[in-house]
């Protein structure tokens, strides 16, 4: 299976929030199924469907444990420690640069799976970047966004740079 387009950076549906799933159908099945397909793809850690250019509550992430790709249906942080860490993190939407980004070490999600059964899951290091990652992301929070303000004008530059594009200064602030 040939995996999905991804949106690239500046598309505006990066930063728009994500609607929440309400039905659990065939439909939801065919989202998951592209979006386990592109993190298999990209390849990546995790992606959002805003990254398919569909504006759902979902997000497939690879498992801290072992391979797998789990998917989260209308994924929320419930809590996070006081604690931070720090992660190198970039996107599949903007290709060849990343930039360090301090987050909660530790966080419990709360989530549906694809039957809508609810679940849980504490997790902490690099997964728990990765899924706070992604949520950011339903949220219309675009990874850049945590950087200050002039971390994220060089890294808008260098992106700029290497994909050989004009990026509008208009999408410079959050």
């Amino acid at each position: 299976m040939k995996p999905p387009s991804l949106l690239a950076y500046p598309d505006p549906r990066l930063r728009m929030v994500a609607e929440p799933v309400m039905d659990f159908d065939d439909g939801l099945a065919a989202l998951a199924a592209a979006l386990v397909a592109a993190v298999e793809g990209a390849p990546a850690i995790g992606l959002a469907a805003p990254h398919l250019g569909v504006l759902r509550r979902v997000v497939a992430a690879r498992s801290s444990t072992d391979a797998s790709i789990r998917v989260y249906v209308n994924p929320k942080v419930e809590w996070v420690s006081a604690e931070t860490m720090v992660n190198e993190e970039g996107s599949v939407s903007m290709p060849g640069v990343s930039a360090e980004v301090e987050r909660p070490r530790m966080v419990r999600v709360a989530y549906f799976n694809l039957d809508g059964l609810e679940g849980a899951e504490e997790a902490e290091g690099f997964h728990a970047a990765v899924l706070q990652h992604e949520i950011d992301q339903l949220d219309g929070i675009f990874w850049i966004d945590r950087l200050s303000r002039l971390k994220r004008e060089r890294l808008i530059k260098r992106y700029q740079k290497l994909a050989g594009r004009s990026v509008s200064s208009a999408i410079l602030s959050p």
